[in-house]
């Protein structure tokens, strides 16, 4: 139980406004790519992490995890991490989706899948922005 009230703090908490603004950004790019301008699954949800990756790196290297290092390998951390992430999150939730919601036309499966992977993501990310990309020495 002392693991697990190590990751319930004032960090995790910070995360979460961070990542309601995040979320909020890139639902609507995600969904509006998705449902209004007729671009893939793959496409919407990319453009998604991309763009608000660029926004959350600034917010939480400063505002929640309060990194102090000033140097390319933070960087290359954060992409990493990013990328694992998003390929594991979205990785996981397509076929699952797909799976469990069989019956359901493709948009709809297209849609609850790119949420599951929303909320996976989050998770995943949280991790490895705390114990990796902005890992405290």
């Amino acid at each position: 139980m002392s693991k697990l009230s190590g990751l319930i703090d004032k960090k995790l908490a910070k995360f979460l406004v961070v990542g309601v603004i995040n979320t909020l950004v890139g639902t609507a790019i995600m969904f509006g790519l998705y449902n209004l301008a007729h671009c893939s699954y793959w496409v919407s949800s990319a453009a998604n992490y991309i763009l608000t990756s660029i926004l959350s790196f600034f917010l939480n290297k400063y505002f929640t995890f309060e990194s102090k290092e000033k140097s390319a390998a933070e960087v290359l951390r954060f992409a990493v991490n990013i990328a694992v992430c998003y390929l594991l999150a979205y990785g996981i939730a397509k076929p699952l989706c797909l799976s469990a919601l069989s019956g359901a036309s493709a948009a709809v499966r297209d849609n609850v899948s790119m949420f599951v992977g929303m909320c996976l993501f989050t998770g995943f990310n949280y991790l490895g922005q705390r114990f990796f990309a902005f890992k405290q020495k």
